[in-house]
């Protein structure tokens, strides 16, 4: 059984209606949702640390592999309901006011999540955005998943996906490579060959218009 941990915010404040701009969380309040974001951050990642240390030994599909993925979902169900229970009071928090570490873990918990949650809040970041309290190298991430799983090409080349026939990572289909680089220096992205070389890729954009299959 998962046990839910619970929020650090009281449940007065959760339970008002509308959601509150920033400038109305009193010092107390700030600190809690800080808190509880760095624990989310920290649950984020540590399984998903663990799960890239250990594909590198064992086969994708061993029994190690799934009960980390397993703590996975279980991690990030929890994490949800705290992401949630926040931006839906507040709206989404910047920098400015929680910090670029928990900032960012509002994003990663939205990104981790399953596809109705990424399309509800997609709206929510592109605005923040516009706003200033949102990296558009968050929003550029999101777009791009949300891209994917819509059967679309991305625009900044930040999604891979698993290729069964080489049994390996590949860059999922991307639209106008040739412009990619632009696109991703405009939201705060590194290069594209210095992105994938993280994944143990390499990018030539001409190979790579010949490769793409419809």
């Amino acid at each position: 059984m998962i046990q839910l941990v619970p929020l650090l915010i009281s449940a007065a404040v959760l339970m008002q209606g509308d959601t509150l701009p920033a400038a109305a969380l009193t010092p107390a309040e700030r600190d809690s949702i800080v808190k509880v974001l760095f624990t989310v951050d920290d649950d984020d990642q540590k399984y998903r640390v663990q799960l890239s240390e250990v594909e590198q030994k064992k086969p994708v599909d061993s029994m190690v592999v799934r009960g980390i993925n397993v703590k996975i979902r279980e991690a990030d169900s929890i994490n949800l309901i705290k992401v949630k229970a926040i931006v839906d009071k507040y709206s989404w928090l910047g920098v400015d006011v929680i910090g670029d570490q928990c900032n960012t873990a509002l994003f990663m918990v939205i990104q981790h999540a399953d596809p109705p949650v990424r399309e509800k809040y997609l709206p929510v970041i592109r605005e923040a955005v516009k706003e200033g309290r949102a990296q558009p190298r968050h929003l550029a991430m999101l777009e791009d998943r949300v891209a994917v799983y819509r059967g679309r090409k991305q625009r900044y080349g930040t999604q891979l996906r698993w290729d069964l026939r080489v049994n390996a990572f590949r860059l999922a289909p991307l639209e106008d490579p040739d412009h990619v680089d632009e696109r991703r220096r405009s939201v705060g992205l590194p290069p594209l060959a210095v992105y994938l070389a993280q994944w143990g890729l390499s990018w030539d954009v001409e190979q790579y218009k010949k490769e793409l299959s419809p």
